[in-house]
């Protein structure tokens, strides 16, 4: 099981990654722009707090990182906590920004948290 977790675990900080650059670098782009169904406008006037959500999603992806190359108990407190502030974080904005986050964020990180659990 501890495998299966390690997997779950990094594909989530892949995840996070892929959230990080999103939202830090690509904001304006046509293809993000669209994804999110904002204007150019919107996405030019809101791209300094998206690169700031973005900052947060590269931290959550580091601490994953971490929780895979430290050695255990570190390793595995670590995982638990990253993995359950991803929950949090996609809860939040599963219920605040839009329920596709609770799809995208909150269930992966769930899934991998119960991994990292049952991995003990």
């Amino acid at each position: 099981m501890r495998i299966v977790a390690d997997i779950l675990v990094g594909l989530l900080a892949v995840l996070h990654i892929y959230i990080m650059i999103t939202e830090m670098f690509l904001w304006t782009t046509p293809r993000v722009r669209a994804s999110f169904g904002s204007t150019a406008e919107f996405a030019e006037q809101t791209k300094v707090l998206a690169a700031n959500q973005g900052l947060y999603n590269g931290f959550l992806a580091a601490g994953l990182i971490w929780s895979l190359i430290a050695g255990d108990p570190v390793g595995h407190d670590a995982a638990i906590f990253f993995t359950a502030c991803v929950v949090v974080a996609g809860l939040y904005g599963g219920f605040t920004a839009g329920r596709r986050i609770l799809l995208v964020q909150a269930l992966p990180g769930a899934i991998s948290l119960i991994a990292v659990l049952l991995a003990g």
